[in-house]
């Protein structure tokens, strides 16, 4: 599975390779719409339920092999999750969260009432975390057992998470279980992240080591949540060099993100040679999201995902933010057809969510012309050229031994270690950063 070439051959042997069909599956759990945040909260299960009634009426469903995924187990989420703050999550209800058992573990997880916290306790949110964490962990394994080239799970990508603590509207990080699980089978995996908000929690679990590099491409500055991802921010000890973060200004449009993404990912797949990729796709990069602040249409989004698939390498695409409903259900259903090699209609085909896409009924977004785009070329080249003097730094495929997680994927007790990752993302820190005045609620 392990690209043996340089940059050029990479490009000329993944615009041949695009062209052969892919194995694909796709993950969908009918409960997602039971789960429901809180009124008001801007994070909605049910754009998942949009996105596959899109995909059925679209017929991309005959395209791909369609599962239910399993529900996580605890001794799956507590491979990278304390097992304290797993039985948290299992116990606690909206009823009994103030019993005093509860509340003083609130604010230590950064989990309470709605209003108070972005990541409000509600009513199945156990059974949400396994839910989408047992489809990541099933994607993982499908690709690791040759079952899939692509496996898809637009509700995973949650990607704030971290390991005794929620943040961002995420409180099981499956984007970190489901790279421990590609671990054991793929000596290196490339985690690439396209949400407007920083993959901070993916960042911070594999910050220490070369077996996972991670890649994020965000808005970074003006305290926008979750104030991590500087350029200089590249990882330490083992991990030194293997965090790439592409900090971003507001109002990006589709030509200058791919300008900077096409070129950086080459480089990075020939450093690196990552013999498995994981795609956080975020749609709150998108156009006209609730709390973003970038000019990206379905086409430009979806070109990140195009550009990946030509490298034929196994990839899982995942979902994360997205706070338009109906646009985070036409860009996801776009690159599912995409996937899947398949044409599609923009006129929108009816379903029974079709109001929600009222007034216009068309597939694709477009980039707005009245936005102005702060990311000059002359700024996005000194990000690319800042970028690729980091991986001159980069070992050529790192020699790894397989089928076995090294010690330094977890945080130890070690006083040491522990001090320099709480110095880089302890909660006060973060405390530091407010969000913009439309971030996470309103009522709507």
């Amino acid at each position: 599975h392990t690209p043996e070439h340089s940059s050029s051959f990479l490009a000329r042997e993944g615009s041949m390779a695009d062209a052969r069909k892919r194995k694909v599956t796709y993950f969908y759990d009918s409960d997602v719409s039971g789960y429901h945040y809180a009124e008001g909260h801007p994070m909605k299960p049910h754009r998942i339920c949009l996105t596959h009634s899109l995909v059925l009426k679209y017929n991309l469903h005959q395209s791909m092999e369609v599962y239910r995924p399993h529900r996580a187990l605890d001794q799956e989420l507590e491979r990278y999750h304390t097992p304290e703050y797993i039985d948290f999550l299992k116990r606690v209800t909206p009823d009994n969260m103030h019993e005093h058992r509860f509340e003083p573990k609130l604010q230590e997880y950064c989990i309470g009432s709605a209003g108070q916290y972005d990541c409000p306790v509600f009513d199945g949110l156990y059974e949400f975390c396994q839910s989408h964490s047992g489809a990541s962990i099933d994607a993982a394994r499908q690709l690791a057992t040759g079952q899939a080239d692509i496996a898809i799970n637009w509700a995973g990508g949650l990607h704030h998470a971290r390991r005794s603590e929620a943040s961002g509207f995420c409180y099981v990080n499956d984007i970190v279980l489901a790279i421990l699980e590609l671990l054991l089978y793929y000596p290196r995996v490339l985690y690439i992240d396209i949400d407007i908000h920083h993959g901070d929690g993916v960042e911070e679990a594999f910050y220490l080591t070369d077996r996972v590099m991670t890649l994020s491409f965000h808005k970074y500055g003006d305290n926008f949540f979750p104030g991590t991802g500087a350029l200089k921010d590249t990882g330490m000890k083992s991990g030194r060099n293997y965090s790439i973060n592409v900090p971003l200004k507001d109002g990006i449009d589709d030509r200058a993100y791919r300008s900077i993404f096409r070129p950086v990912v080459e480089k990075v797949i020939e450093m690196y040679r990552p013999a498995a990729i994981i795609l956080q796709c975020g749609a709150d990069s998108l156009t006209e999201d609730r709390l973003g602040m970038f000019n990206l249409s379905t086409k430009g989004h979806g070109d990140c995902v195009k550009f990946v698939r030509q490298f034929n390498i196994p990839t899982i695409l995942l979902g994360g933010g997205g706070y338009t409903m109906s646009n985070v259900a036409r860009c996801w259903t776009y690159e599912t057809s995409l996937c899947c090699g398949k044409d599609v209609d923009t006129e929108l085909p009816w379903n029974e969510y079709y109001q929600y896409f009222a007034p216009n009924h068309k597939l694709h977004l477009e980039c707005k012309r009245e936005i102005e785009n702060k990311n000059t070329p002359s700024y996005l080249e000194k990000i690319k050229t800042n970028i690729f003097e980091i991986l001159r730094e980069v070992a050529h495929a790192p020699s790894v031994q397989m089928h076995q997680l090294p010690p330094d994927l977890y945080f130890s007790d070690e006083e040491e270690e522990e001090d320099t990752l709480d110095t880089r993302f302890g909660r006060n820190e973060r405390d530091r950063y407010v969000h913009p005045d439309n971030e996470y609620f309103d009522k709507q």
